[in-house]
């Protein structure tokens, strides 16, 4: 006789919660009637009017099913319906019409208003019960559904702030970087983001630009803007530091900044196996916003509408905050002077357009550079 241990596994039983049906009708004896057919079965709370049965469905216990007559006085059965699928409380319980109207077009009119089902008196009451069981066992899977559409919901925007979070990290890690090989200022950084968005908002009104600046867009060319001079990693410091003129030849190496910048993105985009919408931005204003409304800038000479729109928006920001900085081999340009330069490179260097809108929010420019100053 075998006398090793056995051991006997414990099952829980977890009772089903027992469904509650809200029975409406103004006969007490018909409230009656239901209320013994269905208390083996259910929970049953009753109303003798309409405005009571909506105090119970909207109260703090709604019920699972409601069972509702027709011909009541005050608001009849469908106004009661009515109002139900009008509040997010209670459009989701369902309600059965119960009624001693057997017209055909009654029973359209209550299921065009919502209800699942419609029968009429005399009841049978096994058909009664059976229906009642169908639309209980319909709604606890539709309510499953529902709980587990908010649950993924819940998740996927937690997920969305999870890579919206690790978008911006990449983007700060990779600007800091640059930031440590060149003379200028995190807040150049902050002030081109702000001038770029500010801009774009001014624009999306536009004619020419509202096909494009939606806010994901604006947000794009406002997480992209960072990443612009990206470049200035692969340049020596002999040229990215050198305090007087560049020579032609270290200018030529200087304006492969927008070519390495580029690349570089591109690079990520490979090494991640997949094409992400605000590094596609972020090349854009990489790699062209040098060029020039006329086609004399650089690396491809583009021209007019050649050149991305986040790449022309870039070129008036960086400009602008290039103007007014103090720099090695410059003083600073008063907010004036710059706005001036700016005005005389309208359809040369910048989209015409921008220049309007850049003139028409130029306070906006000043504002920034005035919150975000370069240390002294």
């Amino acid at each position: 006789m075998d006398h090793a241990p056995f051991f006997v596994e414990k099952s829980v039983y977890v009772e089903k919660p027992i469904a509650t049906v809200l029975v409406v009708d103004d006969t007490p004896d018909n409230l009656t009637l239901m209320g013994g057919l269905l208390r083996d079965h259910y929970h049953v709370k009753v109303a003798n009017h309409g405005e009571k049965a909506l105090k119970i469905a909207q109260g703090d216990n709604p019920p699972d099913l409601i069972l509702l007559d027709i011909m009541m006085p005050g608001i009849d059965g469908y106004e009661v319906c009515r109002r139900l699928k009008a509040h997010s409380a209670t459009r989701d319980i369902p309600v059965i019409f119960l009624t001693a109207r057997s017209d055909p077009d009654d029973e359209r009119q209550g299921l065009a208003l919502g209800a699942v089902d419609y029968i009429t008196k005399p009841i049978s009451p096994p058909i009664l019960l059976a229906r009642v069981a169908t639309h209980l066992a319909l709604k606890a899977t539709a309510d499953f559904l529902r709980d587990k559409s908010a649950y993924l919901e819940r998740e996927v925007a937690l997920r969305t702030l999870e890579v919206q979070a690790i978008q911006d990290v990449t983007i700060m890690a990779m600007t800091s970087l640059a930031e440590t090989r060149d003379n200028e200022t995190g807040n150049h950084i902050r002030r081109t983001q702000l001038y770029v968005r500010a801009l774009a908002e001014r624009l999306r009104g536009h004619p020419r630009f509202e096909h494009l600046l939606n806010d994901r867009m604006i947000e794009l060319l406002y997480k992209s803007a960072p990443l612009h001079d990206i470049g200035k990693i692969g340049i020596p410091d002999s040229i990215l530091l050198k305090p007087g003129k560049l020579t032609v030849e270290e200018f030529e190496i200087m304006k492969t900044h927008t070519t390495l910048g580029r690349n570089a993105i591109e690079d990520a985009e490979r090494r991640l196996g997949m094409r992400v919408a605000f590094l596609s931005v972020s090349k854009e204003i990489a790699y062209s916003h040098q060029e020039k409304w006329d086609g004399s800038g650089y690396p491809e000479g583009l021209a007019g509408d050649e050149i991305p729109v986040s790449a022309r928006l870039m070129a008036v920001a960086d400009v602008y905050d290039a103007l007014i900085s103090k720099r090695v081999y410059k003083p600073a340009f008063s907010h004036d002077q710059a706005c001036a330069t700016i005005v005389k490179g309208r359809g040369t260097h910048f989209d015409p357009d921008m220049v309007d809108a850049f003139v028409e929010i130029a306070e906006d420019f000043r504002s920034i550079a005035q919150k975000y100053p370069d240390p002294e």
